[in-house]
């Protein structure tokens, strides 16, 4: 199969390296990375199985390959390419650019024994994080507002620069809480207060992902064991936690994505809190902090081993509070085990 890739983790999966500024072809049975010349000695280092190519313009020496090996059908993922540079390599050649969506995602979709050994790794260094931010919060915390306390957790989840972070941390005090995307306010952290965290790192650029929430009492930590001084809140909160750890404990492979989602949807919904739960279970997690599969009450595709998603049910009360609890689970001999 012909192809050409323009996304970066799309391109690193392929051969080992990318940057912000590079194209993949695979034309048969050669592959050609081309990038511009601030990245030769990198590329030329790092690059594995194809041809690195150095050019002024990416888009007319990838056109020129495709010429030159008289290439009639090329696949590409439209969702990776803007119009003006999907312009500029398919104005210049005579083939048939056949669109798949998630092309890279859908090869990417089962993870092989080393991802499954690294995304483990990129989940333990995450979990260690939280408990090193637990204390941070403790001492230096309260009093703070969610803008300095997300400040502190990018930190702490880089261990200061050595990791990236698989994206902004939510940092979420009581009713902000409730936004699922929260972004970071004015609104301090004080004792007694409900506080959300959901974060991540990337090791050896695979991400981790976790959410926990928490009453702010002397002592806190990031366990799901929590007690809350309010027990409208408690009910929530207990609710999600049983409905995190039914999906956790009975998805298997060959289920559906929608029968794993209704693992905790229907323990949500019975508690009456259906409308509450506005997104869905989980979503895959590798290269990409959302991947393939989307674990979500429209999907049909079926389980397998190999793959690694997120479990993260939640209850969002506007204006009040928010509750989610997640963690990632690997399938693995036809059972999900937390990473």
């Amino acid at each position: 199969m012909n192809y050409m890739l323009k996304d970066e983790n799309a391109i690193y999966y392929e051969c080992g390296y990318s940057c912000d500024n590079a194209l993949y072809l695979s034309l048969g049975n050669e592959a050609f990375f081309i990038t511009d010349s601030r990245y030769t000695i990198d590329a030329t280092e790092h690059v594995r199985h194809a041809t690195v190519m150095i050019s002024d313009d990416l888009y007319a020496r990838a056109a020129s390959l495709l010429e030159s090996a008289k290439v009639k059908q090329i696949v590409f993922d439209p969702k990776e390419w803007s119009v003006a540079g999907f312009e500029r390599v398919h104005s210049r050649v005579e083939c048939v650019f056949e669109p798949e969506p998630d092309f890279s995602h859908k090869k990417r979709i089962i993870k092989n024994e080393e991802e499954l050994k690294i995304l483990a790794r990129a989940a333990k260094l995450g979990r260690k994080a939280f408990k090193t931010l637990a204390k941070e919060f403790n001492t230096d915390g309260i009093g703070k507002s969610e803008y300095a306390l997300t400040h502190q957790a990018k930190s702490i989840l880089s261990d200061f620069g050595k990791y990236d972070v698989s994206f902004d941390p939510i940092v979420a005090v009581n009713k902000n809480a409730a936004k699922p995307h929260a972004r970071a306010t004015s609104k301090k952290l004080d004792w007694g207060d409900l506080l959300l965290v959901d974060a991540g790192l990337k090791y050896k650029r695979y991400c981790s992902d976790r959410t926990r929430t928490v009453f702010v009492g002397e002592g806190f930590d990031f366990t799901t064991q929590q007690i809350f001084s309010k027990q409208k809140i408690q009910k929530a909160y207990d609710t999600v936690l049983k409905a995190h750890d039914n999906a956790i404990l009975n998805a298997h492979s060959g289920m559906k994505a929608k029968e794993v989602d209704a693992l905790t949807r229907d323990i949500i919904s019975k508690a009456g809190f259906g409308e509450f739960y506005v997104h869905s279970t989980g979503h895959g997690v590798g290269l990409d902090i959302h991947e393939m599969p989307y674990i979500s009450s429209k999907s049909d595709t079926i389980i397998e081993d190999g793959m690694v998603f997120t479990i993260e049910p939640g209850i969002y009360i506007p204006n009040a509070f928010g509750i989610r609890i997640e963690d990632m689970v690997a399938m693995v001999d036809g059972k999900a085990v937390v990473l």
